[in-house]
């Protein structure tokens, strides 16, 4: 059952000291080491999906049946997006070098997005989780996540606001739209190391993927494939972050201090068993994520009961609960939101 979001005037105070001896704990459990294997695994999976795939697309070309691939490839993209925030958190390789070229691979190589951008605006993230100021996740756009964000907006961005419940999900679908124009125009801003190399791999994704798709298929079924794959993938990626912290408490700065109240109370855990791991790329134990984003994804469950125990202990709310919940959660708290701009 899921425990309730606490409202930010019942947290708990600061816990002096509370994150290192958690720390130290996990530390002498070994939950830090590395583990290559199942990464190894992960990869190696992808790229047999992967290949069986054009395999496929070739020896069947120009099959309205080859739409079934597109949902596949959907999972494939997104799957290769949760390596790739794996190896970004450097829980693969703790060489910078060797991090940032497997990312590189696996984000703009493999996904089409901007390994360099994407790392920048999620450490932002993981340092100030929920901050309506400084978490890029949070701040106001098409979606806004706090009255006081709310409030300003008139027209049709006031009737958007005070529909973004309802639209929530039907925009995911334009998701990965989104991140591949964001990743384009990062680019082409001086400030990302290795912007060249990401570029020229950047344009090697799309390149092989249309190319792929125009030279298997007719004009009207590559559209219709790119429609259900880029529509599927953004829907998935939407799904798996969702539940993380929308709805979560905004906190006050004497609790945001505290590094282990600022990663437990905002974050959320999506309960389940190997399948929602698996489909979920590990994100469900977000608690344990935040809590050390470095610790190898395949060691997370472990952490789960060690920090779940270390909570209870000093009355720290750890809220845990269905994927369902979560999106009713989250999207509870976007109506809210719009509740001024009703009356």
């Amino acid at each position: 059952m899921a425990a309730p979001s606490p409202a930010p005037s019942t947290l708990p105070a600061p816990l002096r000291g509370g994150y290192g001896e958690l720390a130290r704990e996990i530390r002498e459990l070994g939950l830090m080491q590395k583990r290559p294997g199942p990464y190894a695994l992960h990869a190696g999976v992808m790229l047999l999906v992967l290949a069986g795939s054009v395999v496929l697309m070739v020896a069947f070309s120009h099959s309205w049946w080859l739409l079934l691939l597109a949902p596949v490839l959907a999972v494939l993209t997104t799957q290769s997006g949760f390596l790739g925030h794996d190896i970004g958190h450097r829980q693969v390789s703790r060489n910078a070098v060797h991090s940032r070229a497997l990312g590189v691979v696996a984000g703009n190589l493999f996904s089409g997005l901007s390994y360099g951008w994407w790392v920048a605006k999620h450490n932002a993230h993981h340092a100030h989780p929920n901050d309506l100021e400084s978490d890029p996740d949070v701040r106001a756009g098409v979606f806004v996540w706090a009255p006081s964000q709310a409030d300003p907006r008139q027209g049709v961005a006031a009737w958007w606001t005070r529909h973004q419940a309802a639209l929530f999900f039907p925009l995911l679908l334009l998701e990965a739209l989104n991140l591949h124009i964001s990743s384009f125009l990062a680019l082409r801003r001086p400030g990302i190391r290795w912007r060249g190399v990401e570029t020229a791999l950047l344009a090697a994704h799309f390149i092989g993927y249309f190319a792929l798709l125009f030279l298997t298929l007719s004009w009207p079924q590559a559209l219709v494939f790119i429609a259900v794959h880029k529509g599927l993938q953004g829907l998935y990626l939407g799904c798996s972050f969702a539940p993380n912290h929308k709805g979560m408490p905004v906190l006050d700065a004497e609790q945001a201090a505290d590094p282990l109240l600022r990663q437990v109370l905002t974050s959320r855990n999506v309960h389940g068993g190997p399948f929602t791991d698996a489909a979920l790329g590990g994100l469900n134990y977000q608690i344990e994520h935040h809590l050390f984003p470095s610790m190898p994804r395949a060691n997370l469950r472990h952490a789960q009961p060690v920090v779940r125990r270390f909570c209870a202990e000093r009355g720290i709310p750890y809220v845990e609960c269905s994927a369902l919940a979560s999106y009713a959660a989250a999207l509870r708290h976007l109506h809210h939101v719009g509740d001024g701009l009703r009356h």
